[in-house]
């Protein structure tokens, strides 16, 4: 459930509001203004529960540019947090991220690795978190005496490697760089503790002494990735996490990399969703996203038939009718009633943190925000799916702002909608160009 406006403190509302402003989506507080995705929230309850019951879950999002998935994503994580789980979010690039580069996306994950108290990158403090309650159970047996370093450290040891058994067998490096990183910890090693944890994380050029020390050598590589992965989900599980959210982002860039590179790509993806479906990786809820044109066109999943049958959903029926259990979830949209909508929500946080909160309420009205949501859309061209950006930004930072700053600002006197290249993304200026019968103050080069 989502917390009430009222009771929303005034520092959490302007994060939000600034993030708005700024044309981006907040990493926190999606719920406050989330419309048009409460049909979704059951199911995804359902999949949180499979996956803190030791099961798992995957998900692909399906909508255009604009639609909304990064928000979504976002949503669906902070519900992640607030059940324990870690959370990160990865975005596929053919330079930065290439997906068939399983080592690459792995690394990706432990830089955004966040928790509900920690912040990227949270693997240390997780390791430290896990030590911490491998000692605990150690002491708790009663078997060994908490002043007898000695023994207490061969304990924690036996312990670790029953707990990463099933890791070992196909990655050994995994518990051998967890077991170097203890040493070097207790030693005092800090240097040799911070060497270990960036290779536990998938870096490269990690002194070749620190992997010495540790009995490990070279660096990872694809096939050791998804070891590396269960070995994390392991780790996530014993310290109270007990599964991981990973959001692959903007996966439809596969479509624009070399025809060899996207083959490699997609069954990249293919392997990852076989061995979720093989169970080994419980706790893994694995999010995609990407557009209606990845996923029906030859250039993307189309392109590999075994991936293809993974992902098959009907969406000849009416989108009412979507079902939130899916595979593929299409996003529905907006359309001007729910950008409205979006436009109250937005009004409200913001009245909350305002200056003259009354004065916001009573300029900005109810159908102030419907006509500003209709001179938006006409100016992208009709376009109302891509409009929710650009329609949060120009109603904070044009309209909200003045109205609180300044007593005699009216926006239907004093406000004209102008929209100018330099704060419109590809997709909204090539919809702005198309608005040929709208009087654009479009600064074009």
């Amino acid at each position: 459930m989502s917390t009430p406006v009222s009771e929303i403190s005034t520092a959490r509302r302007r994060d939000v509001i600034d993030a708005l402003r700024r044309g981006t989506v907040p990493q926190a507080g999606l719920g406050l203004f989330a419309v048009g995705l409460d049909r979704f929230e059951g199911a995804l309850e359902d999949d949180l529960t499979t996956v803190i019951r030791g099961g798992s879950a995957f998900h692909a999002l399906r909508g255009e540019y604009g639609s909304g998935k990064t928000f979504f994503a976002r949503w669906l994580a902070e519900r992640a947090k607030r059940r324990g789980l870690a959370v990160s979010e990865v975005q596929i690039s053919e330079t930065e991220t290439p997906l068939h580069r399983l080592e690459t996306v792995y690394r990706r994950l432990v830089e955004r690795l966040t928790t509900a108290t920690h912040q990227p990158s949270a693997l240390r403090a997780v390791v430290d978190s896990w030590f911490y309650a491998l000692e605990e159970e150690v002491l708790g047996g009663g078997d060994v005496d908490e002043d007898d370093d000695t023994a207490l450290g061969q304990a924690v040891d036996e312990l670790l490697e029953r707990r990463l058994a099933d890791v070992a067998r196909t990655t050994p490096a995994f518990s051998a760089a967890l077991r170097g990183y203890r040493r070097a910890v207790a030693a005092g090693d800090g240097s040799q503790a911070e060497a270990l944890i960036a290779w536990l994380g998938g870096q490269r050029s990690v002194a070749a002494s620190a992997k010495r020390a540790a009995g490990v050598r070279g660096d990872l590589d694809h096939f050791a990735a998804l070891g590396f992965l269960q070995g994390l989900l392991t780790v996530l599980r014993d310290c109270g996490h007990p599964g991981l959210l990973l959001v692959l982002d903007e996966v439809e860039t596969l479509q624009r990399v070399r025809g060899d590179v996207r083959e490699k790509s997609l069954n990249a993806l293919r392997q990852l969703l076989d061995e979720i479906d093989a169970g080994r990786f419980p706790g893994l809820f694995l999010v995609i996203t990407g557009t209606p044109a990845f996923y029906d066109g030859q250039q993307g999943v189309q392109r590999l038939a075994p991936l293809a049958q993974r992902l098959a959903t009907d969406f000849t029926t009416d989108p009412r009718f979507d079902s939130p259990r899916a595979v593929q979830l299409r996003l529905p949209g907006f359309d001007l009633a729910s950008l409205g909508e979006l436009g109250r929500k937005a009004r409200d946080l913001y009245a909350g943190a305002a200056r003259n909160p009354e004065r916001t309420k009573v300029r900005v009205d109810d159908a102030y925000l419907d006509e500003l949501a209709r001179a938006l859309a006409g100016s992208l061209g009709g376009k109302v799916g891509i409009a929710p950006r650009l329609y949060l930004r120009k109603l904070i930072a044009d309209v909200l702002d003045r109205v609180d700053e300044f007593a005699d600002f009216d926006p239907r006197v004093h406000y004209s909608l102008t929209l100018h290249s330099a704060e419109l993304d590809e997709t909204e200026r090539n919809a702005a160009l198309g608005a040929g019968d709208i009087e654009l103050d479009l600064d074009l080069p």
